[in-house]
């Protein structure tokens, strides 16, 4: 099953130094696409999440058509970095098998902490860029 696979490559990012999350990407047709593991601490990388990776390989190597038929199937939700990514890249659905929920519960007093965030400010100017750009 993908899900037990997506775990086995938590357990091989985590057995190689990295925080434990694997995800794979699964075709339309059922054939395994393409495999990552975590490797933000062996990389240096913050960034170096799979799902994140994954939807990098998506964007550039398959067509909308046949990125909109996947399935990412991976160890814990993705992240809102991750969610980001998937979304532009067109990816047709993911499964995870931990929540973002559950997992916090694992990690010794919870998640990352939030950072402040004030806007929006600057509404015109901002605009003036970013007008017309999306049609």
């Amino acid at each position: 099953m993908s899900l037990r696979r997506a775990i086995e490559l938590a357990a091989e990012a985590r057995a190689s130094g990295n925080p434990p999350f694997g995800s794979l990407l699964v075709g339309p047709d059922g054939a395994v696409l393409v495999e990552e593991r975590n490797s933000s601490v062996t990389d240096d990388d913050i960034t170096a999440h799979p799902e994140l990776k994954l939807a990098r390989w998506a964007a550039r190597s398959l067509t909308p058509e046949v990125a909109a038929g996947t399935t990412m199937f991976t160890s814990c939700q993705p992240c809102g970095m991750c969610v980001g990514a998937i979304e532009r890249s067109g990816l047709g659905r993911v499964v995870f098998a931990l929540s973002t929920e559950q997992l916090n519960e694992l990690k010794p007093g919870g998640g990352f902490a939030p950072v402040p965030q004030e806007g929006p400010g600057l509404l015109e100017e901002a605009s003036v860029p970013v007008a017309g750009y999306y049609r």
